[in-house]
């Protein structure tokens, strides 16, 4: 019991200390991505530099980095570490503090239903590559998602700034509404697989069509798989559904928030930008699986099979969730540099009336097909 309990607790120390450092670079990839597309200088203004003359090998070192701007999220980190916590004097002191605690802390624990590998052999024993093997995973990142809500609002009434309010109004309405969305999204691949557990979703899509095409969600899916990254971008309260922050206008749920606190929703954002490439890559993308790989090596239709070690495959199988996860960031954040934001009447319309009916829509005639082939 305690050996099980051990093994948890490092593969979530393992999984979390992922999930943080990509956070963390963030910051850095969305300011160098930006400059890309924009055609300018990114964040560079973070350098390191030691005074001393032995310590000029060191320089030469640190000089990639500080062209590349890496040490820019340390220096905001210090930033948010070191600034003063305002707290209005007409606003609740308790529920100030607490808003950012719940809002970080749901986004955090969703992950610990994500499988980011099959399984590993150490010492003899198989150690399945999920911090939680919950039955009803998808149910339970779902609660912990929508609890999130609670953080959002209460920042903005805690405030007592009419700016904040109306921030915490728009960012609860909005992902009330586009959760219903989003839950009707996985339906579909809820019913083609039959399962709630993401570990045993993930490995019914080690199967094949016709022999060579990999059943991954997005081929079974693929309307759902496109409502689903609309939906989830919603989630995230990102461009183009970024209203609740709504920057332009002095708009924010966060608006009296500064030192840590303001970095706790700023890390929640991206937090939650990583749950929905997680969950994107899971149900859409085979998650860890990787195309004709067994456990004994790759197997080819055309009969070419590659012999590996079952310690190799379960590295290639996590190198493959790593890669996937990262593509989404990337798109997520093209996606934030390329589009405008919607209105707010625009957005509530987008998810009610296109949406809704589409993704029920969907679910409907996912419904028809499977009774057809059963029927069959």
């Amino acid at each position: 019991m305690l050996a099980a309990l051990g093994i948890q607790t490092v593969l979530a120390f393992i999984f979390l200390g992922f999930v943080f450092n990509l956070a963390a670079l963030h910051a850095w990839i969305e300011r160098k991505q930006s400059a890309l597309m924009q055609d300018r200088i990114g964040a560079n203004r973070a350098w390191i530099t030691l005074p001393w003359k032995w310590a000029l090998p060191i320089n030469w070192i640190l000089m990639p980095f500080n062209k590349l701007g890496l040490f820019h999220p340390i220096a905001d980190a210090i930033k948010m570490f070191t600034k003063e916590d305002y707290i209005p004097p007409s606003g609740n002191k308790f529920l100030h503090t607490l808003a950012p605690c719940l809002s970080l802390f749901f986004a955090l624990v969703g992950f610990a239903a994500i499988p980011f590998g099959n399984t590993i052999e150490i010492g003899g024993r198989v150690i399945s590559l999920q911090v939680a093997n919950i039955n009803v995973a998808l149910l339970y990142i779902f609660a912990m998602a929508s609890m999130g809500v609670y953080g959002v609002v209460l920042a903005g009434f805690s405030s007592n700034n009419n700016y904040a309010v109306l921030g915490g109004l728009r960012a609860s309405s909005q992902m009330l509404s586009y959760e219903i969305a989003i839950g009707l999204t996985v339906m579909g691949v809820v019913m083609i697989y039959g399962s709630l557990n993401l570990q045993e979703l993930v490995r019914a899509q080690g199967n094949y069509l016709l022999g060579w095409l990999p059943l991954w969600g997005v081929v079974v899916q693929p309307v759902g798989f496109l409502l689903f990254l609309a939906a989830g971008i919603a989630e995230t309260k990102r461009i183009p559904y970024d209203a609740p922050e709504g920057e332009s206008e002095i708009i924010g749920y966060f608006v009296e928030y500064s030192g840590m606190k303001f970095g706790m929703f700023f890390f929640t954002d991206y937090l939650e930008t990583i749950m929905i490439a997680s969950l994107a890559t899971t149900l859409f993308f085979g998650g860890w699986q990787v195309p004709y790989l067994m456990d004994a090596g790759f197997h080819f239709p055309w009969g070419q099979a590659i012999s590996l070690s079952p310690l190799l495959v379960s590295l290639l199988q996590i190198l493959s969730f790593v890669l996937k996860v990262l593509f989404f960031c990337w798109l997520f954040m093209t996606i934030r540099w390329t589009l405008p934001r919607f209105r707010y009447d625009q957005l509530l319309k987008l998810g009610w009336h296109y949406m809704f009916p589409i993704a029920l829509a969907n679910v409907f005639v996912t419904a028809i097909i499977l009774l057809v082939i059963e029927g069959m």
